[in-house]
């Protein structure tokens, strides 16, 4: 595909809707706007927390600039994303892989079981690259007024923009969780967002159409279609086709695999010994094995194996912590219960 993002974002975004209006700055306002933008940027992720080095310089993202001299009005400020916790890479290079993905063909899509880490990285490259957010869960509720707007009120007077339009007016990362869950009216829809033609036609709105903004950006991400995630379903082919970019996700710690950064993150985060946060970590790795053999409903992601640890550290044993975190995070199911009660046995004999 022929690389037209950086091309139309170096001439000022050439972008249909925004092209006059940028071309009317000079140089000078379009250096200094670059300078003000690149400083707000650097600024919020100096403000870490943690004391460590600017997150930005720890990731080999540097010359893929998604908003080269453009800065976000002060409204869309709040969404984008803080103090995201550091991703600790172990040669995936996801952030990389989807900046760049978005660099070259502003959309890509994530796919891996729940708990592997999607959302963090998709909050963590937008506040990398100094992107706001619209977050959209795609779930069988989501209506066509939540995504595309709608009038309020009596008569056409008072429109309201809905999530998907405000993206599209205002740039940024549409982020669509649980993309097949999406409604397939709804999916088709997105289809001339993503092609060549890069707008949608407000039916709704006396067929206005509204261009997607040069620095509108797209991530989906989903589960895979199983059983299990009820409401799922294959993903439309259409709107798969034009996924440029298919990135995959899986658990650090699965089966006999411990991973060693896993036990490091859960021992830091709840303060448990070495050999409790080793245990517990491999508990996990074995839910996950029987999750993904489909013996079980649920995989723990890294976050219910820290729930659970930090009621270790609280004073309880590990077997009274996983009653209240582990196994009923799995199922209600009282059979299925006492198959993760049986794999915490094994590992915690008190």
């Amino acid at each position: 595909m022929p690389k037209t993002t950086e091309n139309s974002v170096a001439m000022g975004f050439s972008h249909q809707g925004q092209k006059k209006k940028q071309n009317t700055l000079s140089l000078k306002e379009t250096q200094f706007s670059a300078e003000i933008a690149a400083t707000r940027f650097h600024v919020s992720l100096a403000k870490q927390p943690n004391g460590k080095p600017i997150l930005y310089s720890k990731y080999d993202i540097e010359k893929y600039d998604l908003h080269p001299g453009y800065i976000f009005p002060d409204s869309l400020e709040s969404m984008i994303p803080k103090n995201t916790p550091e991703y600790v890479d172990r040669g995936e290079k996801y952030v990389e892989r989807i900046t760049r993905a978005l660099y070259y063909f502003k959309q890509c899509s994530l796919i891996g079981p729940s708990g592997t880490g999607k959302t963090h990285i998709v909050y963590l490259v937008a506040e990398l690259n100094g992107l706001p957010i619209w977050e959209v869960n795609c779930g069988l509720q989501t209506s066509s007024y939540d995504l595309f707007g709608r009038y309020i009120g009596l008569g056409k007077e008072n429109w309201i923009d809905g999530q998907i339009i405000s993206w599209c007016r205002l740039g940024g990362i549409l982020y669509l969780d649980e993309a097949n869950m999406m409604k397939q009216d709804i999916a088709s829809r997105l289809n001339p967002l993503l092609d060549t033609r890069g707008h949608i036609v407000l039916t709704e709105k006396d067929n206005e159409v509204v261009h997607r903004h040069p620095c509108g950006y797209l991530i989906i991400s989903m589960n895979p279609f199983s059983s299990e995630f009820v409401g799922t379903k294959p993903l439309n082919a259409a709107l798969r086709r034009r996924m440029s970019v298919w990135i995959n996700f899986d658990y650090l710690s699965i089966g006999n695999n411990v991973c060693p950064d896993e036990v490091a993150l859960v021992k830091k985060r709840s303060n448990v010994s070495e050999d409790v946060a080793h245990n517990i970590v491999k508990v996990g790795a074995e839910l996950r094995r029987q999750y993904k053999s489909g013996d079980l409903p649920y995989g723990p992601s890294p976050g219910d194996l820290i729930n659970w640890a930090v009621l270790v550290a609280d004073g309880c044993t590990p077997a009274e912590a996983a009653e209240e975190t582990i196994i009923c995070t799995t199922s209600d199911d009282p059979e299925v219960q006492e198959m993760v009660r049986r794999i915490v046995l094994a590992n915690f004999r008190s």
